[in-house]
């Protein structure tokens, strides 16, 4: 049985732990929170109170994290990672951090003689919790082969990426088309209302003209037209404002260490940042609809 140390055990780290533990992996966790410990306890898994002490005698790490500052420090300080984890043990951090963070992590890790991929996530708690999640990796092909069966039972996709750190360009490119395209659908429907025009029918033309794209079809930010997406419930978050601005900050930075040219998602980061300061950070992203009239 393939022994997995999940370390970082969130609103995203917990189900794709319990994920692990149905497909018969033994999972060793660590979070600072003691109620998570329970959680990955009662689903069958073993909590430690240090990440030196999960990592020991793991096939695997996985880390789920916050921020790139977090995840240096877990796989590079004293009682981290690559002091702690068995000769030849498989890195895999799916936290969405910058790239260059994950780039430098991962020369850490090989410098130690460790394999290790970038695989950041998209798909949110639901993708999570049905082990549908898509993983955009970054590493060599074999730490890709090695991670597939890993991470397969916690997946609906698995791409390969590139290189180490081309993981986390796709997550950021991703979101900040995001970004970009939900706004542009709250602003068609903004200014069809205006217009006097009902949501459903042009929800009915977009859908099925060259408006039609994942922000409008799957995640519509109108009431009624997608049953399950947020507007339906209060802009209640399916993948919050404040996580969003995360990523479109991420993708910021990105930016300005290339010299890329991207107005749209600096516009995009600017519209974020005042929905978040406004104090709409909880609400679900496609609340920016909302935002952009000033009605939220």
């Amino acid at each position: 049985m393939t022994t997995v140390a999940f370390i970082g055990l969130g609103n995203m780290g917990l189900p794709m732990s319990k994920n692990l533990l149905g497909a018969q992996m033994v999972v060793r966790g660590f979070d600072l929170s003691a109620d998570a410990l329970d959680g990955l306890r009662g689903a069958g898994g073993e909590g430690f109170i240090s990440v030196g002490e999960a990592v020991k005698g793991a096939d695997v790490v996985i880390t789920m994290l916050p921020s790139g500052a977090i995840v240096k420090g877990v796989y590079e300080g004293e009682d981290g990672v690559l002091e702690n984890a068995k000769e030849g043990a498989l890195l895999i951090d799916s936290s969405t951090i910058d790239v260059d963070t994950a780039r430098a992590v991962a020369e850490a890790a090989s410098t130690k003689g460790f394999e290790m991929v970038d695989a950041p996530v998209s798909g949110g708690v639901g993708g999570a919790a049905a082990g549908t999640l898509a993983f955009m990796v970054g590493g060599t092909d074999t730490a890709f082969e090695r991670a597939k069966s890993v991470l397969e039972p916690m997946a609906g996709k698995i791409v390969h990426c590139g290189p180490s750190g081309n993981g986390q360009a796709a997550k950021v490119c991703n979101n900040m088309l995001l970004a970009i395209s939900m706004i542009g659908v709250s602003e068609a429907f903004n200014l069809g209302r205006a217009l006097g025009l009902d949501d459903q029918v042009f929800f009915d033309v977009a859908s099925n003209a060259s408006g039609q794209c994942w922000s409008l079809t799957s995640y519509c930010p109108v009431p009624g037209p997608v049953p399950t997406s947020p507007a339906n419930n209060d802009y209640k978050p399916g993948f919050a404002t404040a996580l969003m601005l995360k990523d479109l900050r991420l993708a910021m930075q990105a930016v300005s260490s290339v010299a890329a040219n991207t107005p749209l998602g600096a516009k995009a980061a600017e519209i974020y940042t005042e929905m978040d300061e406004n104090g709409h950070g909880g609400k679900d992203f496609s609340g920016v609809l909302k935002h952009l009239t000033g009605a939220l």
